[in-house]
């Protein structure tokens, strides 16, 4: 019996059990209504929000109807500290957010170059150790940087973030190598947050055994949210598979499927 049969492979945070392996954003939406059928489509487990943000012409954080809405869909909250450049902002942000969403939960965003939005890697662990002491449940969103994961790791986080590549491009995974060699060397729940564009990219990290993907532009502004949400809810699914039934590794050359022994019987039939 396979492993994903016998025991239910689920996500795990923190030591909390989450149904599926898609986080999905809740910002750029067409409308509400929108959002609501691609988080209803995509099932993820968790949804993140801002306090900054701006999306569909209203405030996140200021209109009740909105939060209603989010509320009925019964999905756990990830705030985020987006807009943040500095660790200060980062505390304050956290702060308000907990009070606000009734949560420890905290996506630890701070920028540190606004042009690509590459997350602050100098400042970063010290912003991580900070919300730690403070009780936060810390997803730091970093980059694929082995020694900053390590660090970030060696602090309390419990999970790690890296990018595939900067936030909003949809490039998909920039840097293979590093992706996957920090899969390798680091045994902490991962999930790649941004860059990811196509249902593919999201099967590819899944495939090298990350432990899920962050989503929002490449839901958000596709021409049919809905249909997009779906389709990475299922290859994140495929490629999750796709790692626990061990994939066969790539080869140089052919090797034939089917064995040939002996000689073929019409060989015979010509005699």
């Amino acid at each position: 019996m396979s492993s994903f049969t016998a025991a239910p492979d689920t996500l795990t945070l923190y030591g909390v059990s989450f149904p599926g392996r898609l986080l999905l954003g809740t910002a750029r939406y067409p409308s509400p209504k929108v959002l609501e059928d691609s988080v209803r489509a995509a099932r993820p487990a968790m949804l993140t929000v801002s306090l900054r943000r701006q999306a569909a012409g209203h405030n996140e954080i200021g209109g009740q109807a909105f939060w209603d809405l989010l509320a009925q869909l019964d999905i756990p909250f990830l705030p985020n500290t987006a807009g943040c450049h500095t660790p200060e902002e980062v505390f304050t942000t956290a702060m308000m957010a907990r009070e606000v969403f009734g949560t420890e939960w905290i996506k630890l965003e701070l920028i540190g170059d606004d042009y690509t939005l590459q997350p602050d890697t100098l400042n970063m662990v010290g912003a991580a150790e900070r919300l730690l002491r403070e009780g936060f449940k810390v997803l730091p969103y970093c980059t694929e940087d082995l020694v900053l994961c390590r660090r970030l790791v060696d602090v309390g986080c419990e999970a790690v973030m890296p990018w595939a590549a900067p936030i909003g491009t949809g490039k998909g995974a920039m840097n293979p190598y590093a992706l996957r060699l920090l899969r390798e060397r680091l045994d902490v729940p991962m999930l790649v947050d941004a860059g990811i564009g196509l249902p593919s990219h999201a099967c590819q990290v899944m495939e090298w055994g990350f432990d899920g993907v962050l989503l929002n532009t490449a839901v958000a502004q596709a021409a049919d949210p809905v249909i997009l949400a779906r389709a990475f809810a299922q290859a994140i699914e495929a490629g999750r598979l796709a790692y626990l039934g061990g994939a066969m590794a790539e080869r140089e050359s052919a090797e034939a499927s089917t064995p040939v022994v002996g000689t073929p019987f019409w060989h015979h039939a010509a005699d």
